[in-house]
Parts: C-alpha cells; structure tokens; sequence
C-alpha cells in the first residue's frame, strides 16, 4: 500500500512531463512589475529584488512555450540545468537567479532548446518590447484602471495589437503584461486562454523603490 501511495504522489509530481521539448505553437512573454510583486509577495520573502538600492521596474518573469490552447510545463529534456553562473546573468533582467532557475526548470526545459540557448532568446524577447517610461515617473502609489497599462504598451509599441497583450491582475494590484510572440519573436495574437483581460479599474500600482 506505501509503495502504490508513493507511486500515486509522484505521478502527480510536476517532475513527470506533461509535453514533448520543441513541441509548441508560440511563445508567451510575461513581464511583471517589480514594486507590485514586492509589495504581494518579496518584501514578505526579503527578497534582494525588494531592496531599496535596486532600480527594477518590469521584470522579466518569463518566456512560456504556448499551445493554441494550454501549455506544456516540466518537459523532458536531453539539455544540462544552468550553472549558478547562468542564472546569475539574468538577475539583471529576472530580479533573482532563482526566477531564472524556475523559469529554465518549469518552462525552458519545453523549448527544445539548451539553458544557455533559452536564456539568450529569453533576453531577445524581453528587447524587443518597450517597457513604457512613463511608470518610472509614478513617485507614488496609485490605482489605475488595467486597460491604462495596456494603452501604455501598445502607444508605445506600433507593431502591437491589443490581441497580442493581455494586462493580468492579483489581489488588486496589477500583475503582469503577457505579450504573445512567435517562435521567431514577432508579435502575434495570443490565444483564448491567454487573453483574459484585468478589468479592474481601480488597481494598485505601486511606484519603484
């Protein structure tokens, strides 16, 4: 009976795959604002993200393979992990290595493509969206309707369409802006499943540290 439990458990482990590396339809690019992820959850955690010498505004949270319709997650890969000098790197634009660790062991690892490979393409995405400057002006914390964000990015990316982005939102703080991209990075409309529009209007936005 112990060993059919401990069977039981581990096929619902998030180790086992659920997809095949190198299979998907597109990407998701997820950027999160730093302040309002400190303010929900890192300064609970001391997170260094949160210190106040830091100058994060949106972060790279992560690049997603995508389906039409769902994801693939915790794939089997024939690739090395990254080395703690890999993820490291990405602090710069990821907050933490250890964002950058989950992100490789969750999400890279359904790219096909090596950690060092996922990495760089991860930090091609993230440069070809405008993060609008105007949030950096924001000296304090205000409430904003969701759709503000959204409007932001898309004025200040031409080549986007209000398919392509979707503003999330969590314990009424603004969460996330997730644009959908090809697998050569072009932006594209993202699926049903993706595109669920925040439509507070009054969600906090807190200003950078």
């Amino acid at each position: 009976m112990r060993r059919l439990f401990a069977l039981m458990m581990l096929m619902t482990s998030p180790a086992y795959a659920d997809g095949t590396a190198g299979e998907f339809d597109y990407y998701v690019l997820s950027l999160s604002w730093s302040a309002n992820w400190c303010a929900l959850e890192g300064d609970a955690r001391n997170s260094p993200q949160c210190d106040e010498a830091e100058d994060f505004g949106w972060i790279l949270h992560g690049l997603w393979p995508q389906y039409e319709r769902g994801y693939p997650s915790f794939c089997h890969t024939p690739h090395r992990a990254p080395s703690r000098r890999q993820t490291g790197e990405m602090a710069d634009i990821m907050g933490t290595s250890g964002l950058a660790w989950h992100q490789w062991r969750k999400h890279g690892v359904c790219t096909g493509l090596s950690s060092e490979d996922y990495y760089a393409l991860s930090r091609e995405a993230y440069a070809r969206v405008t993060r609008p400057p105007v949030f950096r002006t924001i000296d304090r914390e205000i409430t904003v309707p969701a759709s503000v964000i959204e409007e932001a990015f898309l004025k200040d990316n031409s080549a986007l369409s209000a398919d392509q982005i979707t503003i999330t939102c969590k314990s009424s703080y603004i969460q996330e802006a997730r644009i959908c991209m090809t697998r050569d990075l072009e932006f594209r409309d993202c699926g049903a499943d993706v595109i669920r529009d925040c439509t507070m209007t009054n969600a906090h936005f807190s200003p950078m540290r």
